[in-house]
C-alpha cells in the first residue's frame, strides 16, 4: 500500500483546509518573520521545547578575571542568576480572499497569502516588544526605559545622542544597537561634533560605530531613538505556524466599502486564520535608554 504524502504542488487547498501548516510553510514563514522582526534580530533566541510557559536562567552580573601571584589561589567568582519565565502568546491573522482560492494548489495559495502572514506577524511582534503598543507582555524595552528613568528630552543632536549613552553608561551598559526610522536619518546626518563631524554613518547606517536598525511602525515616531543592550531581551517560540481556513461566518474584524461586516457564505469568500505563538520578556530593567522630544517626555 503506498503512503500519501502532502505535496504543495499537487493538493489543492480544498483538500487541506484545517491544521498545522506543512513544515515546508512553516519554515519559510518563520525564517521570513525572523529576518524582518527587530526583536527577533536583536534579542536572544529562548529554546522553548514545546512549553507555552518556562523558565530560563538569566545572569544579572558578570565573571571577572583576576590578578594572582605566583602559587596564590584564584579567586572563585559566583555570578547571579536568576530564574524567569517566558510566557508565550498567541498572535492571528485573518485574510480573506475569493473562494475561487479553494481550487489553487497550496503552494500557489500559500505564494499568495505568506508576505500578508509575514509583514503581520512581525510588525506586531515589534510593536509589543520593542514599544509595549497593543501588547500582552509583562514589559517592553521602551517600558523599561521609562521605568529606569532612562528616558532623554529633546531632538536628534549629537549632545543628545551623548546623552542616550551616558543614561547607560551610568548603569555599566554599553549599547550594541539603536532602533531608528527611516524618518530620522536627516537629523542624523546633522548630528555633529564642534569640528562639524557627523556621529551618523549612513552608509553602514551607525551611530557612533553601533548597529542602527529602522523600525517601521506609525507608533514610533519620527524623533524616537531606543538604544541598549539588546542581548538583555529575550524571546521564545514553543510551537508552529497552525491554520484554519473558513466558508461560512461572518468576519467582524473586516468590513465592506459600505460598513458592514463580511459574510463569506454570502459573497462566496474565504478566509484564512494563521497563529503562532510568542514569549517576548526584557531581563534587565535599565539596560534600554530612550531619546524622543521634549514634549513627549
Amino acid at each position: 500500500m503506498t503512503v500519501q504524502t502532502f505535496n504543495p504542488e499537487n493538493v489543492l487547498v480544498s483538500q487541506k483546509k484545517d491544521g498545522t501548516l506543512h513544515k515546508e510553510f512553516t519554515d519559510i514563514i518563520m525564517k521570513e518573520v525572523a529576518q524582518n522582526s527587530l526583536v527577533m534580530q536583536l534579542g536572544q533566541y529562548q529554546e522553548m521545547e514545546g512549553e507555552q510557559e518556562k523558565t530560563v536562567y538569566v545572569q544579572t552580573d558578570g565573571i571577572s578575571a583576576y590578578w594572582v601571584n605566583e602559587t596564590e589561589k584564584i579567586k572563585t567568582d559566583t555570578p547571579e542568576v536568576v530564574p524567569v519565565t517566558l510566557k508565550a502568546h498567541k498572535l492571528g491573522i485573518i485574510l480573506v480572499t475569493s473562494r475561487e482560492a479553494l481550487n489553487y494548489t497550496w503552494k500557489k495559495f500559500f505564494d499568495d497569502m505568506k508576505p500578508q502572514i509575514v509583514e503581520a506577524f512581525y510588525k506586531k511582534i515589534d510593536e509589543a516588544g520593542l514599544l509595549g503598543h497593543d501588547t500582552p507582555f509583562a514589559n517592553s524595552v521602551n517600558k523599561a526605559a521609562k521605568d529606569a528613568n532612562k528616558v532623554i528630552g529633546g531632538p536628534i543632536t549629537y549632545d543628545n545622542i551623548l546623552k542616550l549613552q551616558d543614561a547607560l553608561y551610568d548603569s555599566d551598559v554599553e549599547a550594541n544597537a539603536f532602533v531608528s526610522k527611516i524618518q530620522n536619518r536627516s537629523a542624523l546626518r546633522e548630528a555633529r561634533d564642534g569640528n562639524k563631524v557627523s556621529i551618523y554613518d549612513k552608509t553602514a547606517n551607525t551611530i557612533d560605530g553601533i548597529t542602527t536598525v529602522d523600525l517601521k511602525s506609525a507608533h514610533f515616531e519620527k524623533g524616537d531613538l531606543l538604544a541598549g543592550d539588546f542581548d538583555n531581551l529575550i524571546y521564545g517560540v514553543p510551537y508552529n505556524i497552525n491554520y484554519k481556513i473558513s466558508e461560512e461566518g461572518q468576519i467582524s474584524t473586516i468590513t465592506n466599502a459600505d460598513g458592514t461586516p463580511i459574510n463569506l457564505f454570502e459573497q462566496e469568500m474565504i478566509a484564512i486564520r494563521a497563529t503562532m505563538d510568542i514569549a517576548v520578556m526584557v531581563t534587565k530593567a535599565d539596560a534600554f535608554a530612550k531619546l524622543t522630544p521634549a514634549e513627549r517626555v
